[in-house]
């Protein structure tokens, strides 16, 4: 069982700077339609100062520092399972933007012997929200 006192922890915040080449792969990889998310000129010429990023792509950037917060709750990866993820977005990112992600642990519960940690995590540019990023993780012991 997770020790409920690390509910409100505010993890290190961290910062990843958006790669062009990623979002053409994520464009490529999920079959995003137009050439505005992998094409510059395209981007300029339907109003966009670079390639918009789509708003779920967020969620892999977060993924890509995961910090330690799993070892400081005593909690082995390989326990883990993905249960929910969500996001409110507020502003268009873009390639080249550098993003702050800065998590906070708003709850544990257990049910049934399983521990629910859910991670909230703000997401800015330059001081400013761009979006909110919601995650609910499993942790099962022993991966059963």
């Amino acid at each position: 069982m997770i020790d409920r006192d690390f509910v409100g922890a505010v993890l290190a915040p961290y910062t990843v700077a958006v790669e062009r080449d990623r979002l053409r792969r994520y464009a490529a990889a999920v079959g995003l339609p137009g050439a505005v998310f992998t094409d510059e000129a395209a981007a300029r010429a339907a109003g966009h100062p670079d390639l918009p990023v789509p708003p779920a792509l967020l969620a892999g950037l977060e993924r890509q520092e995961p910090g330690d917060f799993l070892a400081d709750l005593g909690v082995r990866l390989s326990d883990v399972r993905h249960v929910e993820q969500g996001f409110v977005h507020h502003r268009t990112v873009y390639a080249g933007d550098l993003l702050t992600f800065a998590p906070v642990i708003t709850d544990i519960r257990t049910r049934r012997g399983l521990d629910f940690v859910v991670r909230d995590t703000a997401v800015t540019r330059d001081g400013g929200l761009v979006a909110e990023l919601h995650q609910v993780i499993l942790v099962q012991p022993g991966g059963k």
